[in-house]
């Protein structure tokens, strides 16, 4: 059954005639998304301190947002964060309510990076930019207040599948975060599902979103077999970092975020898996609607609190 909440907030949606996200234009998107975060998210709670940073790499200048809890006197845990939204739409705007929660409730410095997005900025740069933002938190630990040896990364949707690629990216470095954190992930740019099928349609997430969202970050159907894209598809998924997976039951991402899971135990990595079965996709990010959404947090807050205790 779908959660009571979740149906009224489709039937209200459904009601105000919102256009589907694959009619816009991604300007359009970007702004529709932005708009609406006020209506289902809650009120931004204070953190300690916020900074609004940016790193170069590979000739280009990345935005972050880095926010410290209170009372940080010494070298905190850190959690680089990806922002979902189809690697198309969301920014550090959208996801800031989030970050916030996030810091408070783990105790840690949570920096949100505004990577590259598509059609303007096709695969890898969305890839490469996450790689690189894990790699500048560690370098960069001293300045940041970052304990370097405790710095997870994690991600919502397009960005749960950034952190699941960079993840394998920094193993093949010789690098590793202490915790994959990966909400509601995509895993496989073509998934043929069990949940893609049956989901697909009247739960928010739809096969013509993903197709739009897909499309505007690829350059063709090649890419969509690179692991960089699919890390489902990786030759290998062992010796990579402990994983927290959460999923929704009305998400057509529900399969493969348990597939990815499942991947992990098989090549002996710890992985968690949670599934909230009466949830739909992009739910965590909603606790002004969603009571469920909050809990959703508190979890991936917990899971982060213990990663960087046993590290």
């Amino acid at each position: 059954m779908l959660d009571p909440q979740a149906q009224a907030l489709m039937t209200l949606l459904s009601e105000k005639g919102i256009p589907p996200v694959y009619t816009q234009t991604p300007v359009e998107a970007r702004a529709s998304y932005r708009a609406r975060r006020t209506f289902t998210q809650p009120d931004a709670p204070e953190v300690g301190r916020v900074q609004d940073l940016q790193f170069h790499h590979s000739g280009v200048d990345i935005a972050v947002r880095v926010y410290h809890p209170h009372g940080a006197t010494q070298a905190m845990p850190a959690l680089v964060y990806l922002h979902g939204g189809g690697w198309t739409i969301g920014d550090l705007d959208t996801h800031d309510v989030l970050c916030r929660s996030l810091c408070l409730q783990a105790q840690g410095v949570v920096v949100s990076v505004d990577y590259r997005m598509g059609p303007e900025h096709q695969f890898p740069a969305a890839y490469d930019d996450a790689v690189a933002a894990w790699q500048w938190v560690a370098s960069q630990a001293q300045a940041l207040g970052v304990d370097a040896a405790r710095i997870a990364i994690g991600g919502d949707s397009a960005g749960g599948n950034l952190a699941a690629a960079a993840c394998l990216g920094l193993r093949d470095l010789g690098l590793q975060p202490v915790l994959q954190l990966l909400i509601y992930p995509s895993t496989l740019m073509a998934p043929d599902t069990d949940s893609y099928k049956t989901n697909g349609q009247g739960y928010m997430l739809t096969r013509e979103s993903m197709a739009w969202y897909s499309g505007n970050y690829l350059r063709g159907p090649q890419d969509a077999q690179d692991w960089r894209a699919s890390p489902q598809l990786a030759t290998s998924h062992a010796d990579l970092p402990p994983a927290f997976v959460l999923t929704a039951g009305f998400d057509p991402l529900r399969d493969e975020g348990l597939m990815y899971a499942d991947a992990l135990s098989r090549a002996g990595v710890s992985s968690q898996y949670i599934c909230f079965e009466r949830q739909i996709h992009g739910f965590i990010t909603m606790g002004r609607v969603l009571q469920e959404a909050n809990t959703a947090v508190a979890l991936c807050a917990h899971a982060l609190r213990t990663a960087w205790a046993q590290a």
